[in-house]
């Protein structure tokens, strides 16, 4: 058995210390929940779930001063970041990075083939009212894609009957002197209902220990609506729209040399990006004995990118594309309480996504002009999915069971001169069986077993060109769909004084997709290839536990660690997280006062993958980091002083990219004003 599921001592002794505890305080605790809407599609007891979550509240993401999603859930157990920049923080759940990872915005997924920079980065977390996290396979409700898991971020939604209210934050940070303002206005009466939302950013490039990162600064504003209105008692309609611009954003993680000496090294960066996002949708509540609730959406969504790629010697770009990621997409959700121990939910999702990129390269010589070279035509994927759920309530053992089946169309008119064999549909099927028991509030053991699968993404099929890396890509129009098998272990529980959960899980996934160095050269580039592997297995623990030892005073603790195994090449695979243990504490230190303390140890990464990256991948050094924070809250306002990475560490996360052992080094130390309230 792998070590993550081997059952020490130590483990064995901490299970006997939480029944003990959880028998002892049975008769009076009071349970808390926490709710998310994410894990089985509606709003469900976080702790009557037979599965790993994240949520990261409003206070907490306020707290943390992000600028993004990657930033928001670093240090959470079973999560990373891979980063190219400031800007570009890919959120990693369990290892599995930005292409295994399902990111949605209220239920609505982002789609996009993502060349740099974060797919999460596309919205402002500024408005985010909650993020939610479910980690391990997640296909039966998000199709494609979710071999790692879902991330759901959540913002506000217009509220009948508040009148007129709303709330504004404003923060400024040293290490990139930047300055961040969002403003949120809620109206509405019993009919209607009225959410308008902004959030501004300008960020500058940051300041490292070793001094000033260049091209780490960024322009962004966000814009949100909805509007509600209620047929009757039972029925709504509503209206959204979203809209978020980055300007002048760089990847530094992406300079790579240039086999031209007259070009000496190019770095990616995007003038301008934008997405856009337009919902209409109808939901209905059921009522009687029986209800059945129905949500219904049909939804537009726009990516809009820039990508350009500069010769760091010539100061000039020796590439530009520009590209449109457009997706239109339906989903139809019910859940019915058939029986008082069953509530059965089941959908349809569909989407469709069309591109084709128009690529501009020059030779590597001062004047040479740019000529068109598109890495594809009329670019698509088509994906239709159906699945059922039962949520089956048996005393106190409760059990999740989803079947889902997919279909995944990939197509382009051509790819350079290629016009034959770039069709492929794919049908799959996924599958979860879950089951938790609660033996007491704090003691509920629960176990999973399920199955998710990912389609070649666009740009894994079609991209077939030289890149602003120094890679010349291969695309592979045929290429197989990955599946992941993962068995889970867990156990949870929460009091009004305690709350933890523990989980160990291991993956199987047959038919990996990834990009490999090959060893070839074209046109004076090393080539990377889009390839199945035949298999890799990762297994892991995370732990994490929050405890009242006093009134008002709250100890909290993390612990994450991850394996990856190149089965085929027997060696580490390729960009794993490193082992990471965070500590913190909070609590209330005079009237109106709270102060907050974290210390985050990553370990050493030694395990790199060696045979796979040609030697690309280096070891990296542990780091200690500590963060320290002060709020002042009274009557609906709060002013907060926080200080991070307080000893000025130099380092960087195993996931950065960048030239082996020359990625850039994050933020030093730095200074936070925040300023909030509501209205």
């Amino acid at each position: 058995m792998s070590s993550a599921l081997r059952f020490t001592p130590l483990t064995l002794s901490i299970l006997a210390a939480l029944t003990a505890l959880s028998s002892a305080t049975h008769a009076q605790e009071q349970t808390l929940s926490s709710v998310t809407v994410t894990a089985k599609g509606y709003a469900a007891d976080e702790l009557e779930t037979p599965a790993a979550t994240t949520v990261v509240g409003a206070d907490e993401l306020r707290a943390r001063g992000a600028s993004n999603v990657g930033e928001a859930l670093r240090g959470k157990p079973g999560l990373a970041v891979a980063s190219d920049g400031a800007q570009g923080q890919n959120p990693v759940i369990r290892g599995m990075k930005k292409e295994s990872v399902v990111l949605l915005v209220d239920g609505m997924r982002l789609n996009s083939a993502q060349p740099a920079g974060a797919i999460a980065s596309f919205m402002s977390l500024g408005l985010a009212e909650r993020v939610e996290v479910v980690k391990g396979p997640a296909s039966v409700l998000y199709g494609t894609g979710a071999l790692g898991g879902a991330i759901n971020v959540l913002l506000p939604q217009a509220r009948f009957g508040v009148g007129v209210g709303g709330s504004v934050a404003a923060s400024y940070d040293s290490a990139s002197r930047g300055v961040r303002g969002t403003a949120v206005l809620q109206a509405g009466s019993d009919d209607h209902a009225l959410m308008l939302g902004a959030s501004l950013a300008r960020i500058d490039d940051y300041e490292a220990p070793s001094g000033r990162v260049d091209d780490t600064g960024y322009d962004s504003d966000s814009f949100i609506g909805q509007y509600r209105f209620r047929i009757d008692e039972a029925q709504q309609l509503r209206v959204s729209l979203q809209q978020h611009t980055d300007k002048d954003v760089w990847y530094p993680g992406s300079t790579r040399p240039h086999p031209s000496p007259m070009v000496g090294s190019t770095t990616v960066h995007s003038p301008e990006q934008t997405r856009v996002l337009a919902e209409v949708g109808y939901a209905r509540k059921g009522s009687g004995d029986a209800p059945l609730n129905l949500d219904v959406r049909v939804y537009r969504q726009e990516m809009q990118r820039q990508i350009y790629s500069q010769a760091n010697k010539l100061q000039r770009d020796v590439g530009r594309s520009k590209v449109s990621f457009d997706t239109t997409g339906i989903d139809a959700r019910a859940d019915w309480l058939a029986h008082p121990e069953h509530l059965l939910s089941f959908g349809i999702n569909a989407w469709s996504m069309q591109a084709s990129p128009e690529r501009y390269l020059a030779s590597p010589t001062p004047m040479s002009p740019r000529v068109r070279n598109d890495p594809f035509d009329n670019g698509q994927m088509e994906a239709l999915g159906f699945y059922v759920q039962d949520d089956m309530r048996l005393g106190k053992l409760g059990i999740l069971a989803g079947l889902r089946h997919d279909r995944v169309k990939g197509s382009a008119d051509a790819v350079g001169a290629v016009t034959t064999g770039l069709d492929r549909s794919d049908s799959a099927v996924s599958g979860s069986l879950g089951a938790i028991y609660e033996v007491s509030p704090l003691l509920r053991p629960y176990a999973n077993l399920s199955r998710a699968f990912r389609a070649g993404e666009m740009r894994e099929r079609y991209e077939s060109s030289p890149r602003g890396d120094g890679f010349h890509y291969l695309g592979n129009p045929q290429i197989k769909p990955e599946i992941a098998t993962q068995f889970e272990l867990g156990l949870k529980g929460a009091s009004d004084t305690f709350s933890y959960s523990l989980a160990a899980w291991r993956s199987r996934i047959t038919d990996y997709i990834t990009g490999q160095v090959t060893g070839a050269i074209i046109n004076g580039s090393p080539v990377k290839q889009t390839v199945n592997l035949g298999r890799v297995t990762l297994t892991g623990i995370e732990a994490q536990a929050r405890w009242q030892f006093a009134a008002g005073q709250w100890f909290n603790a993390g612990y994450s660690r991850v394996r990856g195994d190149n089965d085929d090449l027997d060696e580490p695979l390729f960009q794993m997280p490193a082992d990471e243990l965070s500590l913190g504490w909070e609590g209330r230190i005079a009237e109106g006062w709270t102060a907050d303390a974290t210390v985050r140890h990553v370990a050493r990464q030694g395990r790199v993958a060696t045979v796979f990256s040609r030697g690309t991948e280096d070891a990296t050094p542990g780091f200690t980091t500590a963060d320290l924070g002060v709020t002042y809250r009274w009557s609906k306002q709060s002013v907060r002083f926080a200080a991070n990475n307080i000893a000025d560490k130099a380092y960087h996360e195993h996931l950065a990219e960048g030239v082996s052992g020359q990625e850039i080094d994050a933020a030093g130390r730095s200074f936070t004003l925040a300023y909030t309230a509501a209205f």
